[in-house]
């Protein structure tokens, strides 16, 4: 395959779909996310297929896929070997409802790869695996109150869609920020129950964890703050949470919805050395299909295990989905397989740099290889806490990511949110890639 991507052209069709779209789904659209998809234009684009890490649209351009669906589909989209696996259960039978033996191997191997995992249940997805978590947690320590940190996402569903992206006028002190709803519809009484911290300042976790002494259920974060610009915990903080958790009796939560497998087969706490007591999993696990996971020490999974604590779900490990899991966390367990995906992203954000370095124009490359994100910030200073983001240059954000839309780049609409790098990018894809950077960054 030619390395060089021929510019997409006007995608009409999109255009047609959109309007034919609006008539029967709210906004036209599945998800909140996929809004403003196309960039400037009024309406998304409409994807008809895949191969690797190249996806086509309804009008025939073709894009390097760097959402690669908000990072699930790490092996690469119509990946062989899921292929064949998921057309072996198709004719079998796809879910009974049942308990089924993937179900098995799939939760041996996740014990095998993630440190904390004693135990395993799994969900659908993310947003369901951190209720489910978040549930274990109060049903273990008899507590109510979940402290998450400010810029975090946690998923949609009400549990803790609470401060992902408070604006200036609603955030409250900074020391004390406020518990700031998702959205409307999202009752008082659950937004009570959600204390909200800045992210990597200790002396402010410390002051808000003695003011809630004996009320905390659990702590939750994601260790790379992966929705809101990849913004990394300084050294050491990930460890004085488990410190300081430990201490208090209160449950650690690693919400590893996107850093899980992709960071290295055991995720985050494996690349940062600190285990947790409960983490969660989704995108990566199923490549590419819905399945989620949350997993924990023995102790503290032991209530959901004797049925004390209530978990269910119909589609919970589905054959058809916990077959996807497996062949993919297979791979994943290979280092070879994220050696590479963390080597292509890394010579990604260096492309970065350099061409924003030669343009002078300031810009923090931040986060891993498999995940990262380019923020442009006054100085170019990493973002520390989400407060940082607040003063970005959003709109050279949405022209940056427009300009590789037009080279035939494709990432997240949202301009915080992480490049994911598929492990089937090839060096084609990459020189491809790399020239559509320093083209953008020329019109910047």
């Amino acid at each position: 395959m030619n390395g060089r991507i021929q510019a997409p052209g006007e995608p009409d069709t999109s255009r047609a779909w959109f309007a034919r779209a609006q008539a029967s789904l709210a906004g036209g659209i599945s998800s909140s996310s996929r809004l403003t998809s196309a960039g400037p234009r009024s309406y998304p684009l409409y994807m008809a297929s895949g191969s690797g890490a190249r996806i086509r649209d309804v009008d025939g351009n073709e894009y390097v896929d760097y959402l690669i669906s908000y990072g699930s589909a790490i092996l690469g989209h119509a990946h062989p070997q899921l292929t064949e696996a998921l057309t072996a259960v198709l004719r079998t039978g796809t879910m009974f409802g049942t308990c089924n033996t993937v179900e098995v191997e799939l939760a041996e191997l996740i014990r095998e790869m993630v440190p904390c995992a004693d135990l395993i249940r799994f969900a659908n997805s993310g947003s369901e695996a951190v209720q489910g978590a978040v549930r274990a947690a109060r049903g273990f320590t008899g507590h109510s109150k979940i402290l998450k940190f400010e810029g975090h996402y946690h998923g949609w569903s009400d549990t803790l869609a609470v401060s992902n992206r408070p604006d200036a006028s609603q955030a409250g002190p900074y020391a004390a920020p406020r518990s700031v709803p998702h959205s409307p519809g999202i009752p008082d009484g659950v937004v009570g129950d959600v204390v909200v911290c800045p992210w990597n300042d200790p002396a402010a976790l410390r002051e808000i964890l003695d003011a809630h002494r004996g009320e905390l259920a659990a702590v939750i974060c994601e260790p790379i703050v992966a929705n809101n610009a990849c913004t990394m915990p300084e050294p050491g903080y990930l460890d004085l949470l488990r410190e300081e958790c430990s201490a208090r009796g209160i449950m650690l939560i690693f919400d590893e919805v996107c850093t899980g497998f992709r960071t290295g087969p055991g995720g985050a706490q494996t690349l940062f050395g600190v285990v947790p007591d409960l983490a969660v999993f989704s995108k990566a696990l199923g490549g590419g299909l819905p399945i989620a996971a949350f997993a924990g020490q023995r102790h503290v999974m032991e209530p959901l295990a004797q049925g004390h604590v209530k978990h269910g779900g119909t589609y919970n490990a589905s054959p058809l989905c916990a077959t996807s899991a497996l062949v993919t966390l297979r791979s994943l367990n290979q280092p070879d397989v994220t050696k590479r995906i963390d080597e292509s992203g890394r010579r990604l954000m260096e492309t970065i740099r350099r061409a924003a370095h030669d343009r002078r124009i300031p810009c923090a490359v931040q986060g891993v290889g498999a995940m990262f994100q380019a923020v442009f910030t006054a100085d170019g200073t990493p973002t520390r806490q989400y407060r940082d983001l607040l003063g970005v240059d959003r709109a050279r954000s949405d022209a940056f990511r427009h300009e590789l839309l037009k080279r035939g780049v494709h990432v997240n609409a949202y301009g915080m949110a992480c490049w994911f790098v598929a492990a089937a990018v090839t060096d084609d894809d990459l020189d491809a890639t790399c020239e559509a950077l320093g083209e953008a960054f020329s019109v910047l």
